[in-house]
């Protein structure tokens, strides 16, 4: 090509990859990635589960009610509402329900959904500075969409979990300020960890850890960049009673010490694993991801050492609340974005029926994992269907034919029983309890001035599955209890309003 646009004639500049040759195409391309993602949404929960008043959900959805229903929980909040001083998540549920007036249980749904999409489209925006070519950035997100589930390492956290809590809506926010901190813009990738601050706290501190470590690598020499990671760290007088101590038992997993050889390599294999990463991106000439995984191995280094030295004096049992080890939690989703991207360019390829067997069979496996976790109950727990699981049956009854302002007492261990699915009484049946040893534990593990309050409600309570009825009368003359759920066969002589084939719910006159 000639240019003769000037009286000197001379050889004009090939011209560059054009990128939106048409409107129509660019359009159309971006909806195709919106449409993959919602695709792989979909997919995720069906593959996933959904169970919307399980485990953690005990201790986050009971401040969303509060906010929507002060009366109810007149006695016991304060097990829950600790955590929801600390996150504007109650808030921004109760806001969604009022201004949708859809049913609670729908934008519970809704926002589940949305929580899923936003962290794959985040995951897909990461995965953009990690491979050049489709294949590699479709094998990342489609297999953390196939992970979702995973545990990370014995920190007793999941990817994402398989119902809405503050966690899931900060994980989309912390992959989120990773990418804006590739980019360089730093006031999006800001705003981003501040979104992920209001959500969940720690969260946000581990996000900005390793943004801050990132840029000082880039400013620093490498072995002075590892200081970024102790920004999480709080500087902390530790305190121990008795009672807390008695907590403390129930969250092993916060204690180094105590996990399984298993959880030691689930902790200590993504340094070797992002070391392998730097080097294959080394050998294709990617600098960035280089950086990225550089900058993983010394952040897991760094956090597992601060996790080591809070997990073995005893006297620093109160500062393992800060529980270091859920730094995992964001590596683990970039060591999933970046393997399955090598994956797909160095695996699957091309090759249909190779992303078929692998990602059927991957999926196969986690339908399996969580049908075995939750046994009793709906794979997909939809609004408005009663549910199929005899605890939550009981607890629905509660919720329909009791005061609001009855106080309830259950087996402390409750959560813990074959059959139960870890279901949580007070977000279901909208009722206040005694302190229970499941999750209120973890309430004092993190706020221990609880401590003595919940370890007084939880002795009164031990013995339970022996309880006669002089017991559940000291129960209610010390704590004001008039209703329990006991395990049938029940006690013969309480009064039992409604029973099914697991529990009975009971008065006690």
């Amino acid at each position: 090509m000639v240019d003769y646009s000037s009286g000197i004639r001379r050889r004009a500049k090939p011209l560059g990859p054009i990128r939106l040759a048409k409107p129509l195409t660019a359009l159309h391309y971006r909806w195709k990635e919106v449409s993959g993602l919602l695709l792989l949404t979909v997919l995720a929960l069906l593959v996933h589960g959904y169970h919307p008043f399980a485990e953690d959900a005990e201790i986050y959805l009971p401040g969303v009610q509060k906010i929507l229903h002060p009366e109810l929980f007149p006695v016991g909040a304060e097990f829950f509402q600790t955590h929801a001083h600390l996150t504007l998540f109650p808030n921004l549920i109760a806001l969604s329900v009022r201004a949708t007036h859809l049913p609670f249980e729908v934008v519970l749904l809704l926002w589940q959904l949305a929580s899923i999409f936003l962290f794959l489209l985040a995951c897909w925006q990461l995965s953009g500075h990690c491979f050049r070519e489709a294949k590699a950035r479709w094998a990342g997100v489609a297999l953390v969409a196939a992970l979702l589930t995973l545990p990370v390492a014995g920190t007793a956290l999941y990817i994402m979990d398989q119902y809405l809590n503050p966690r899931n809506l900060a994980a989309f926010a912390a992959v989120s300020a990773v990418v804006g901190t590739l980019e360089k813009k730093y006031v999006r990738g800001g705003l981003w960890l501040a979104f992920a601050a209001s959500m969940h706290v720690f969260t946000a501190f581990f996000a900005l850890s390793y943004c801050a470590l990132l840029v000082m690598m880039r400013r620093l020499e490498l072995r002075w960049a590892g200081i970024a990671c102790w920004l999480p760290f709080v500087v902390a007088v530790p305190l121990t009673s008795e009672a807390y101590h008695e907590a403390a038992k129930y969250h092993t997993f916060h204690y180094l010490g105590q996990w399984a050889w298993y959880e030691w390599l689930g902790a200590l294999a993504p340094m070797g694993l992002f070391w392998w990463f730097s080097r294959l991106a080394l050998a294709n000439e990617r600098s960035e991801l280089r950086g990225m995984c550089q900058a993983f191995v010394i952040y897991d280094f760094i956090y597992f050492a601060g996790a080591l030295v809070l997990s073995l004096p005893k006297s620093f049992e109160n500062l393992a609340r800060f529980q270091p080890l859920r730094s995992l939690h964001l590596l683990y989703i970039v060591m999933i974005v970046v393997g399955g991207g090598f994956l797909g360019e160095h695996v699957l390829k091309r090759q249909p029926w190779r992303w078929v067997t692998f990602f059927l069979l991957l999926n196969a496996g986690m339908f399996l994992a969580q049908r075995a976790l939750f046994p009793a109950s709906a794979h997909i727990e939809w609004p408005g269907r009663a549910p199929k699981n005899p605890w939550a049956q009981a607890f629905v009854w509660v919720r329909g034919h009791t005061p609001v302002n009855t106080v309830f007492a259950l087996d402390p261990l409750h959560m813990q029983i074959a059959g139960e699915d870890a279901n949580g009484f007070r977000c279901i049946a909208q009722r206040s309890m005694l302190a229970d040893a499941v999750k209120d534990s973890g309430a004092v593990s993190m706020f221990p001035l609880l401590a003595d309050e919940w370890w007084r409600q939880v002795r009164a309570q031990q013995g339970w599955k022996n309880f006669q009825p002089q017991d559940f009368e000291r129960l209610r003359t010390e704590f004001g209890v008039s209703w329990v759920v006991v395990q049938q066969p029940g006690v013969a002589t309480l009064d039992c309003p409604y029973q099914n084939r697991a529990v009975r719910v009971c008065r006690l006159d």
